[in-house]
């Protein structure tokens, strides 16, 4: 019996070092592409907006994916969605390769956004069957983001120093796929928890079902709001900071390192954090935190801004984590899968047309300044959802409901 525990033990860890690992993965190469853009401008003579949809492709892979195929985790298991997305993953990447041309990288990076799709989405569903409590996920949840939040720091960092030994930055896609392939041989060999089957009703239509009830629409609501802000710094803070003219030479340049680095480090934090203070209590409190760092980077002018933004990140931490972990957790473990993948498109989807407002914003009043009068907008907005949510409890009831069913699966 104590050797049966062990090996059940060791499955768990190996388990969550395989969701971990396929975090970090894909966030070297998704949040690479600002340090790749400038060599692709370059490359093939492109406009600032052509350049950007080298962004845009893998966020519309993810957002068609992840509302189609969602249900994947749910209709074919965690394992084989996982499995299928990762080897679309990592051909995707194998195959930058033997390209030479932007429509071929495009195409490339959208196969690649949709492998990205299948596999998080299962990745997402196993955490909450490994999970024993909707707190259990919610930490969890922040550790792999964590995960997430280093390999955003490494991929940035690979291509800088492949592009300083003058080698080609897809060397960064091979490498994630070399990476995929240990991958796959982990998530071939690993034992699986056992789910409550319910193959038939995975279907789009379950996609759609889970997109109408009110606390999916909700807190996909708050994550939309939480990614736009996210993403309007780390595409657009560069260049908001262009007009620096403060004391310190280097904070504009390093400025998107230091706010990958707190995010980082708030995500490990984070897990710790929830275990003392109430989920509802930690976003209302950080996402204030948050809003005021926009609005005070506009009322005190760019030279603040570069202290301000930054350490944003450091607030930003646990808010899409707890919101995605909370989220999922609305629903049965055998919609997990299909829930996930409702929220992942709505990620994707901020990801994409959050930047793009920002940009046409700035376009049309000739500064960057007026896209980050947007994003504080934006950041203000989920401010009072967060606080909102955390007077008024709405997923409570719900989210007791279903952490009964943790409970019952932990005791079988």
């Amino acid at each position: 019996m104590h050797n049966e525990h062990n090996r059940v033990d060791r499955n768990i860890r190996l388990v969550q070092l395989l969701t971990c690992l396929m975090f970090f993965t894909f966030a070297m190469t998704t949040d690479a592409v600002g340090s790749v853009i400038p060599r692709i401008i370059e490359e093939f003579a492109l406009s600032l907006t052509a350049a950007s949809a080298f962004q845009y492709a893998t966020m519309a892979g993810i957002a068609g994916g992840a509302l189609f195929l969602g249900f994947l985790a749910d209709r074919l298991g965690r394992k084989y969605s996982i499995i299928f997305g990762l080897l679309l993953y990592g051909v995707s990447c194998l195959l930058f390769a033997f390209g030479h041309s932007f429509a071929l990288f495009l195409a490339l990076l959208t196969i690649g956004g949709v492998g990205i799709s299948v596999f998080k989405t299962g990745a997402l569903a196993l955490i909450g069957d490994i999970s024993t409590s909707n707190e259990s996920h919610t930490r969890f949840m922040n550790t792999v983001e964590g995960f997430f939040a280093v390999g955003a720091i490494v991929g940035p960092a690979i291509v800088a120093t492949l592009l300083a030994a003058g080698t080609s930055w897809k060397w960064l896609y091979i490498f994630a796929a070399g990476i995929c392939i240990v991958l796959v041989a982990i998530a071939s060999r690993v034992q699986y928890p056992a789910t409550q089957s319910n193959a038939k009703r995975a279907t789009l239509g379950q996609m759609v079902s889970i997109l109408k009830d009110p606390f999916a629409a909700g807190f996909s609501l708050l994550i939309a709001l939480y990614v736009a802000a996210e993403v309007a710094i780390y595409v657009w803070m560069p260049t908001f900071l262009q007009a620096y003219d403060g004391p310190i030479a280097w904070l504009p340049i390093y400025a998107l390192a230091i706010f990958f680095v707190l995010r980082a480090l708030g995500r490990f934090l984070g897990a710790w954090f929830l275990g003392h203070v109430a989920w509802r209590a930690a976003l209302g409190i950080f996402s204030l935190a948050i809003a005021l760092c926009f609005v005070g980077s506009l009322v005190l002018g760019v030279n603040a801004a570069a202290w301000l933004l930054p350490l944003s990140g450091l607030f930003m931490s646990i808010i899409y984590p707890t919101l995605n972990s909370k989220a999922i957790s609305c629903f049965p473990k055998h919609e997990h899968g299909a829930a996930a993948g409702v929220i992942l498109f709505f990620t994707a989807a901020a990801a994409a047309l959050g930047p793009l407002a920002m940009g046409a914003v700035s376009d049309l009043y000739g500064t960057p300044r007026a896209g980050f009068v947007l994003a504080a907008g934006i950041a203000s907005l989920l401010c009072v959802g967060l606080l909102l949510n955390w007077l008024l409890d709405p997923a409570g009831n719900r989210l007791h409901m279903t952490d009964k069913e943790f409970g019952e699966a932990s005791a079988s």
